[in-house]
């Protein structure tokens, strides 16, 4: 396998504070499993904050960014039991990068980092 691309984002929690108040945003770029696992947590701010920064860094490592049926709320960020963040992709986003891809066999390694003011996402595509 060889590296296909990387990509890194760091988000304000602030901002994404004030963008959760609108109910489109959430159902625009968070998936229903993203949406219940943020709502469950102490900090779901955060929570949220930390997924969005992983959609932007994914999209970066595809070099792509969100553009031409990328969808937010199909790259979905979840945790395996032990807390290790991975992403998932379904839908007409799936579909995309199995074209892109020609089906080759790819993986997707994900680290979620957050502070009080901030979260940060590092992404990179092997294939």
């Amino acid at each position: 396998m060889s590296i296909y691309g990387i990509g890194t984002d760091i988000v304000s929690v602030d901002r994404i504070k004030t963008s959760l108040k609108n109910k489109n945003f959430i159902i625009r770029i968070f998936n229903k499993k993203e949406i219940k696992k943020c709502k469950n947590i102490n900090n779901s701010i955060n929570c949220y904050a930390k997924r969005f920064a992983a959609k932007e860094a994914f999209a970066k490592a595809l070099g792509t960014g969100i553009s031409n049926g990328i969808n937010f709320n199909e790259i979905v960020i979840l945790n395996k039991k032990s807390g290790k963040p991975y992403i998932n992709i379904v839908g007409q986003t799936k579909k995309i990068l199995n074209k892109k891809f020609k089906k080759k066999k790819s993986k997707f390694s994900l680290s979620l980092s957050d502070e009080k003011k901030y979260a940060v996402a590092f992404v990179t595509i092997t294939i």
